[in-house]
């Protein structure tokens, strides 16, 4: 059989592994569930991921693969991110509008890892279908990895950044296979929001991953910086709390529903728990625990794979070559105290962010730049600030100062839930006719904004160029999404009294 070939209206291609049937659409086609590696299960469930052997026959790729996610966060994100029952779990779906004619060079590639706190999310939301891409000549591709602690947690004779080890296989994938889709993988621009904007950053400052992509764009995404040690703390809590040896034999005694459970107990996403899993008294103290701890099932310092945290390795130089879009919304968390304000307005602001473990020093510095401000809506802007824009800044002005091509933007046209976070997804995928869409963004939600970002967007993917000024350390242009989208100076200034003050 060729390369490409066409059966009863489906198009067909010869990957690494053998021939996969897709499904035509409006103007393109779509291979959902590709297997990229062996199903992480038995010997292989906290092991490096294997890519998947080969096939006999046409292998149909029409619907969504079985996902790693087994419960979501409901009540956290806003994205609609179905979970799929099944044991292979680790796929690429592909959207493709030249999947049997690609042309000579072949179109450039979008690899979208998605989010979720490293702990949940789907590839298979109808938020990333890759449509819209595809009709602007984007070659689009969405990934799968290990969540939670099979994918991060510390396991004494396991691999160590197993999540990471998936999203390294599921990239070499695209680098092999994409061609045959019309893609050319010399051009991939790797993206992502909330952990996924994480990862993209991660891959970013990994030695390992530089060939692999050219450009990235990261949406709110939380730089990695977590601990060996951390990391170890908690895989030895969640062990002897499953009553096992925190290794693979001990671990693989325990029903996949056992570890969801204790994973839950150990976690601090969402504010609710404690690492010793109890439930605090305070719900400051739960968002103190959340903003102390931050992701603590996600990549990890590794020393090796990963061997520095995100912005020591962007100050290093590593991935200075490739061209980085980064931002935030707005308001990102700052819903997390909706409803607080009749409550906790009576409370000094500052004696409000002393209690969640603020220093004197950043309190007296943030409550001056936040004039104005009632007390719930100066914390719910603090943790905005201290999870998502101060880090943003950070890693802008370190890219800045050694000419890294960066360009930065900030989402700030909101609906009932403010600049939210997730709000602009659905937006830089022009999806906006979506049912889950109004959710987020109201019934109105302005189409000539997801114009806008999605058109900037693909602008970048096939030239490396989203269409304003780079960052710099001079007039810090920023491109503030509203209606309308206006460029402004220091569009993070605001933030600044957050970010850690850097020597040498």
């Amino acid at each position: 059989m060729s390369a490409h070939a066409s059966t009863s209206g489906h198009p067909e291609v010869t990957t690494t592994a053998g021939v996969v049937r897709g499904a035509w659409r409006d103007g393109s086609a779509a291979f959902l569930g590709i297997p990229f590696a062996e199903p992480p299960i038995g010997d292989l469930r906290f092991a490096a991921p294997v890519a998947h052997g080969s096939w006999d026959g046409v292998r149909d790729a029409l619907e969504y693969g079985a996902t790693p996610q087994r419960k979501t966060l409901a009540e956290i994100t806003l994205i609609p991110e179905p979970s799929i029952a099944g044991l292979s779990t680790l796929n690429v779906n592909v959207f493709t509008p030249s999947p049997t004619t690609p042309t000579d060079a072949g179109l450039p590639v979008l690899v979208w890892i998605h989010g979720g706190g490293y702990v949940a999310g789907s590839p298979a939301s109808p938020w990333y279908d890759g449509a819209a891409f595809n009709r602007d000549g984007v070659v689009t591709v969405s990934v799968s990895y290990r969540l939670g602690f099979d994918g991060f947690g510390w396991i004494e004779d396991a691999p160590q950044n197993r999540g990471v080890l998936d999203w390294l296989l599921a990239l070499e994938w695209v680098r092999d296979n994409i061609a045959s889709f019309g893609g050319d993988p010399a051009r991939v621009t790797i993206s992502g929001q909330s952990a996924g904007g994480g990862s993209v950053l991660t891959l970013l400052g990994m030695p390992r991953a530089q060939s692999l992509f050219s450009s990235v764009i990261s949406l709110s995404g939380p730089p990695t910086s977590a601990t060996l040690e951390a990391s170890e703390a908690l895989g030895r809590t969640l062990a002897e709390l499953g009553g096992v040896a925190p290794t693979v034999a001990g671990l693989s005694s325990l029903p996949e529903e056992r570890v969801l459970e204790l994973q839950g107990q150990v976690s601090s996403l969402g504010g609710d728990v404690t690492v010793d899993g109890t439930a605090p008294a305070d719900p400051l103290a739960g968002i103190a625990g959340f903003l102390n701890a931050g992701l603590v099932l996600g990549p990890v310092v590794d020393g090796d794979l990963i061997p520095l945290g995100t912005a020591d390795a962007l100050a290093s130089g590593i991935g200075a070559d490739k061209h980085l879009i980064l931002g935030t919304t707005d308001d990102e968390f700052a819903m997390m105290l909706a409803g607080a304000g009749d409550s906790m307005d009576a409370i000094p602001a500052a004696a409000v962010l002393a209690g969640i473990g603020v220093e004197p020093a950043t309190i007296e510095a943030y409550v001056a730049d936040h004039e104005g401000l009632g007390t719930a809506a100066l914390v719910g802007q603090y943790i905005t600030d201290r999870m998502f824009r101060a880090p943003t800044l950070d890693l802008a002005e370190i890219r800045a100062s050694i000419d890294a091509p960066t360009w930065v933007y900030r989402f700030s046209w909101g609906a009932h839930l403010g600049a939210c976070h997730c709000i602009d997804v659905p937006f830089m995928w022009d999806v906006l006719a979506d049912s889950h869409v109004p959710a987020i963004a109201g019934a109105e939600a302005p189409q000539a904004l997801a114009d806008d970002i999605h058109g900037s967007s693909v602008a970048f993917i096939a030239t490396g160029q989203p269409g304003w000024a780079a960052y710099d350390n001079t007039d810090r242009a920023v491109r503030a999404y509203n209606v309308p989208t206006s460029i402004i100076a220091d569009g993070y200034g605001d933030a600044r009294s957050l970010v850690p003050v850097r020597v040498g």
